[in-house]
């Protein structure tokens, strides 16, 4: 997701790339947070319009904008999946949740097309909303 957004919108950052790895599965493939694809999503607005270092203490309160966009993205991932939590979206796509670090069951995930489909599906879509976020600001 995050590499989809950083080269559709010229915004390569390898280690921020880098970092974002533990985002999937709903964090560290556990399933029971947001789903990394909002997570990356979120990560490519704040590096568009996060706060710099330098400027922690501005009074503008830059990140606001920060802010506004993460929320609107994770309104879009509720309306289309009924949730942002990644177990949730599992559930809504696939009729059930799978234990991503249980052999067996991660198995049965790839058996019923999670990243063949359905999950290339939500990060594409995923990518396409922080798109179309970031150029309504421009």
């Amino acid at each position: 997701m995050l590499l989809a957004a950083q080269e559709t919108l010229g915004l390569k950052n390898d280690l921020l790339f880098k970092a974002a790895t533990g985002f999937a599965g709903g964090m560290g493939l556990l399933g029971v947070s947001a789903c990394g694809a909002l997570s990356g999503g979120i990560l490519a607005i704040g590096q568009k319009y996060g706060r710099e270092r330098a400027a922690l203490d501005n009074p503008v309160r830059t990140r606001s904008k920060t802010f506004e966009l993460a929320k609107k993205l994770h309104e879009r991932f509720v309306a289309e999946y009924g949730s942002s939590v990644c177990r949730d979206i599992q559930q809504q796509l696939l009729g059930r949740s799978f234990n991503l670090w249980d052999p067996v069951e991660y198995q049965q995930f790839e058996d019923a097309g999670a990243h063949r489909d359905i999950c290339t599906d939500v990060v594409g879509k995923g990518a396409q909303w922080v798109v179309e976020l970031l150029l309504s600001e421009e």
